[in-house]
This record gives structure tokens, C-alpha cells and sequence, in this order.
């Protein structure tokens, strides 16, 4: 088996705060039982044990939600417990966990300290644009609660990501959200374009993404980024190193510009397996890790044609001039066209504006990286 990466649901899609587009609340809405509850402690051991005995090199736990604080500190103490005891094959284990951030406090940050947990907290933006979308459950804003609480995080030395879904006010203030970022030291970014719910007409909620302001969007970032790393003090963005790596001929660790979907375990609190986050529908249901083997769920997954589907690209796509770095985006943005027999992204007019503004300019990046190796 090559290196294992899981996701897992502690929570389920429990959450402690409303978030106005969760695209996991939308998938839970979709399939014939909404939540699995918390995940016990048979599972999580059942969980590890069945993928640590066979995994090679390495073995990734990333835990999300939901919310998977809520799940308690003791379920991830029992974790690193469970980890150590079948670890058989010495492999290296990465924990990393997603978070809105609003349970942290001394005890959890020193248990992430300790245990080299790398987190991703959900920020969007400046406080205006965050508290717009990002609430709790009783309509508050939750911008200066998850603020203070990043300083937990820093006081305590542990790495993390700041997480950004894009939406459309986040698209026309990234001027304004890229300084302030700067500000506070937030130099570790991830930018997630916005999921619309599975199956319906996009570009219709008051968040929706239309491809144009994507596209603007990606073209003003990077000039923001391309002229700090000028200046040797670029932040790491996710999508623009990956584009960078595929210039210098490597493959790009972020599975949504591979062009391909990738060996994934998303594990629900119950321990039912799917192929991908944005895809726990019970159409996409491989088995559960309290029953099945991991070669019964690659079984599953080929039964399924799982990556076949995420191959089946238009012939325009597969010869457009950018369709090396773009390999027609995730699966999730694209939209079957049953006249071509194929699916096309919604976000291709994005990506073509991007790469026709500053594909020079990323060149040069890349020559630049190449010279320093």
C-alpha cells in the first residue's frame, strides 16, 4: 500500500456554529441519514488499527467536521493512544485538524503542541466579511472570538493555516484581507474557491461565485503575492506554490490541480468510508472500517468508477493552451454536459483569465526557484 491519508468526522457535520454556505451541511441534507453522531472510541480504534497495519511510509489523520472539537480532547488523546499502539511498521503519522477555532483554548493548544498537530482555522477575510457568512448559533458574529483564540495558538507554537473560502465578498476585498493578513502574521494561507450545494443552479445565493469575479479574484492575488516575492516576504499560498511546483515539473500535492481525483478515505462518525469530502453520499458509500478491509474498499471505489468519472474532460479542454496547470480543476466545480458526454468547469473562464494575465509572471517565479534549488 502506498502512504494513507484519512480524513475523519469525530462530529459528523455537528457544528457550533451556522455557517450560511457550508457545502457539508448541504451533503448531509442529501443522503438518507443527515448525522452519525460522535464517533466512538471502538471506531476511531477499528479506524486506525485497519489502515496503520497497512499503510507504507507514512499515514495522514485529518480530522474535520462538522466541528471536531466538539467530539472532546479525551477522543484525541485516545487517538495518539490508538496510533502508538498499532504502529507496527513504523510509519510516520501527521495529524492535522480543521477548525472554526471557537472551542480553542490552553488545554487544546498544548495538546496540538505536543503531539505536532498542524491546524486549519476558518477565517474569511476581515472581520466584516467573515461575520457576514461566519455565525454562531445564535446569529453572533464570530470574528474576534476565533482572533483571540489564534493567539492561543501562537503563544503555544502551533503551526497553522489560515483556511479562506472565497466567496463574493471575499473576491472583491482581497486587497483589503491580504494586508491585514500581512498585519497579523498569518503568512500560511489556503483560498477556497466557494461550493454552491450539490445539484443546483449555480451562481444564485447571495455568496454564489461567479466565474468572472473568480477570476479577477486569482489575477489580483497573485499580483499582491508576485510582488512581495520580489521582495522575499511572500505568505505561502497554497494554489500559487502548487502552480509553481507543476511549472518545475513535479506533481502538486493538492488534489484538486492534479486533474484526476486521488486515493482519499473520508471517514464518517460511524465509519462509513466515501472516496472524497465533497462526496459522503450514500450513492458514494465504499463500506465501513468497523467490518471492511482497505482492499474491499478499493473494490468499492473501482466498482463505483470513482476516478473514471473525474477523466472525462472535453476535447477543448484537453487542448487548451493552459490545460497543463489547470488540468480542468476539481471535480467538484465541474458540471456534466450530457450533449458532449463529458463535464466541464464552471470555473474555465476563471482559469483562463488567470493564466492569460499572469502565466509570464509565474514563469518567471519558477525560473527564479529553479535557480535557487
Amino acid at each position: 500500500m502506498p502512504p494513507i491519508t484519512l480524513m475523519l468526522k469525530p462530529a459528523s457535520g455537528m457544528c457550533n456554529m451556522a455557517c450560511e454556505y457550508c457545502f457539508y451541511r448541504d451533503e448531509t441534507e442529501k443522503r438518507g441519514q443527515a448525522s452519525y453522531g460522535f464517533m466512538s472510541e471502538k471506531t476511531l480504534e477499528n479506524v486506525i488499527r485497519r489502515t496503520l497495519l497497512r499503510a507504507d511510509g507514512s499515514a495522514t489523520y485529518a480530522f474535520q467536521g462538522g466541528e471536531p472539537t466538539l467530539r472532546g480532547l479525551d477522543f484525541f488523546e485516545k487517538a495518539i493512544f490508538y496510533q502508538k499502539k498499532y504502529n507496527r511498521n513504523r510509519v510516520r503519522i501527521q495529524n492535522a485538524l480543521q477548525t472554526n477555532g471557537l472551542l480553542l483554548d490552553d488545554d487544546w493548544c498544548r495538546f496540538f503542541h505536543e503531539n505536532d498537530f498542524l491546524l486549519g482555522v476558518s477565517v474569511d477575510g476581515t472581520k466584516e466579511c467573515h461575520d457576514a457568512y461566519r455565525r454562531d448559533r445564535a446569529g453572533m458574529g464570530t470574528y474576534d472570538r476565533i482572533v483571540k483564540n489564534i493567539k492561543l495558538l501562537d503563544a503555544h507554537q502551533v503551526d497553522y493555516n489560515i483556511l479562506t473560502v472565497v466567496n463574493r465578498d471575499v473576491a472583491k476585498n482581497i486587497e483589503a484581507i491580504y494586508a491585514d493578513y500581512a498585519r497579523r502574521g498569518w503568512v500560511w494561507q489556503q483560498y477556497i474557491a466557494c461550493l454552491e450545494p450539490l445539484e443546483e443552479a449555480r451562481g444564485q445565493s447571495r455568496f454564489a461565485l461567479l466565474p468572472e469575479e473568480y477570476g479577477d479574484f486569482l489575477i489580483r492575488l497573485f499580483r499582491l503575492w508576485s510582488a512581495d516575492f520580489q521582495k522575499g516576504r511572500q505568505p505561502y499560498i497554497r494554489t500559487f506554490e502548487n502552480y509553481i511546483v507543476i511549472l518545475l515539473g513535479f506533481v502538486p500535492e493538492a488534489c484538486d490541480q492534479r486533474g484526476v481525483c486521488s486515493v482519499q478515505y473520508a471517514v464518517e462518525a460511524d465509519g462509513s468510508v466515501y472516496p472524497c469530502d465533497f462526496y459522503m453520499l450514500d450513492e458514494y458509500r465504499l463500506g465501513n472500517l468497523n467490518e471492511c478491509r482497505l482492499p474491499d474498499l478499493e473494490d468499492r471505489r473501482r466498482q463505483i468508477g470513482f476516478f473514471e468519472r473525474s477523466r472525462q474532460l472535453p476535447d477543448a479542454c484537453r487542448q487548451c493552451p493552459f490545460f497543463f496547470l489547470c488540468k480542468g480543476g476539481c471535480q467538484r466545480h465541474r458540471d456534466w454536459n450530457p450533449a458532449l458526454g463529458c463535464y466541464e468547469n464552471y470555473f474555465c473562464q476563471s482559469f483562463r483569465m488567470f493564466f492569460s494575465a499572469c502565466l509570464d509572471d509565474m514563469k518567471r517565479i519558477a525560473a527564479t526557484v529553479q535557480a535557487r534549488m
